[in-house]
């Protein structure tokens, strides 16, 4: 998966672009056909927001969040990102296409 990482009012540094890069292999675990990712980092006034857009096989898919931490904005992200991916996932690996979705919750 390629990642480009820019920010807007915000300097990304090294520990920025390692700290993304190690959560973006938890989204390559779950779904392997992400082509490439292009993520965000901004700071307006006191909210720091991180915003992502994935380009995967057969659609997009994006999000965003924000925080008062940079670091937590980018957990926010990766949360929304993993549960978008894997319900991507879960309707492309539907035989049926008129079925509802169950979770596992759900059983």
């Amino acid at each position: 998966m390629q990642i480009n990482l820019t920010g807007h009012h915000i300097d990304v540094t090294e520990a920025l672009k390692s700290y993304v890069d190690s959560k973006f292999e938890r989204l390559a675990r779950h779904f392997d056909h992400v082509i490439n990712a292009h993520v965000v980092l901004s700071v307006e006034k006191l909210t720091q927001k991180a915003e992502a857009t994935l380009h995967i096989n057969g659609g997009k898919v994006f999000a965003d969040s924000t925080h008062e931490d940079m670091y937590a904005a980018i957990d926010g992200l990766i949360d929304k990102l993993d549960r978008q991916v894997i319900r991507y996932k879960e309707k492309k690996n539907s035989h049926r296409p008129g079925a509802p979705i169950v979770t596992a919750e759900e059983e």
